[in-house]
């Protein structure tokens, strides 16, 4: 937790207030009743702001962890985990909303980003959306939480967060339900006003940071019972003697996607440079101007 600078603060101060206020025309209604749902809330489209992982990250992943991993999870029963795509990333922040314009409008609102991201990406280990929830889960490899380039990215996470949560109609899916009805108040919080839990806001003049971020190797809505735990623990147990070090990397873009109700990328529609600032749609290759 950390006090914000002045302008800093005006300006996520406002922008959380019109992410928890009344919507305006340009915003549209959002619907928190899922929350008191038993199921979950019927997945339509789910964008987000994402980090895609550099060609150095995923050529030590090819050729190291994702093939035993492949393995294991096939040993363990888990034939969807295997074979789900996703395109290999570290999240910033996701949305609900049925509105196909919606990635246009996340352009136009997102923050300046930051300058490219210099990280270490570093132990393996299992999560659940809320704990004894029962699903989904994730195997997540994590970031290291210190120097620059982490603040730099918690930073980001914060102005994101509040420019882009007005965008949505309501929860992101896979928080509602059996997973709200398990999770904490500071959780069920930040699901009632932004959307989602595990990001960063500004609350009575200071941010508070619930942002964890990582990159998804496995996303699974199996049951997490005591005996998949286990196992799960010992898969991640064996990845981390393969890179006990972790790795080393920089961040040079950072995209504007589409989601699976889990959280796996299922496609790339912009890429902002972090470099020079340039976008780049993805679907024709041209140059779009914010």
């Amino acid at each position: 937790m950390r006090v914000l600078r002045p302008l800093a603060f005006g300006f996520l101060a406002a922008s959380l207030l019109s992410a928890c206020g009344t919507p305006g025309s340009s915003t549209p209604a959002v619907d928190n009743s899922p929350l008191g749902q038993a199921e979950f809330r019927t997945h339509k489209t789910t964008y987000g702001v994402v980090y895609r992982l550099p060609k150095d990250v995923t050529d030590v992943l090819d050729a190291k962890i994702n093939a035993p991993l492949k393995q294991d999870l096939l040993r363990l029963g888990l034939q969807a985990e295997a074979q789900n795509p996703n395109i290999p990333h570290v999240t910033v922040v996701h949305i609900h909303s049925a509105d196909p314009g919606t990635p246009q409008k996340m352009l136009k609102a997102l923050p300046k980003p930051p300058a490219p991201i210099q990280l270490t990406l570093k132990t393996f280990y299992t999560t659940e959306a809320a704990k004894d929830a029962g699903r989904p889960w994730w195997l997540d490899l994590g970031i290291v939480k210190s120097g620059q380039g982490f603040e730099d990215m918690m930073a980001f996470n914060t102005s994101v967060t509040a420019a882009v949560a007005p965008l949505r109609d309501g929860p992101l899916p896979r928080v509602t339900g059996p997973v709200y009805a398990k999770m904490a108040e500071p959780g069920r919080e930040l699901v009632r006003t932004v959307g989602v839990s595990g990001v960063n806001v500004v609350k009575d003049g200071k941010e508070l940071r619930a942002h964890n971020p990582h990159n998804t190797l496995v996303y699974s809505m199996a049951p997490f019972t005591p005996a998949l735990q286990s196992s799960m623990k010992q898969v991640a147990e064996q990845m981390n003697g393969i890179l006990p070090n972790g790795i080393d990397t920089t961040f040079r873009d950072v995209s504007i996607v589409e989601l699976a109700f889990a959280g796996n990328v299922t496609r790339e529609i912009y890429r902002i440079s972090l470099v020079d600032g340039s976008v780049t749609d993805m679907a024709t290759g041209a140059r779009v101007n914010r």
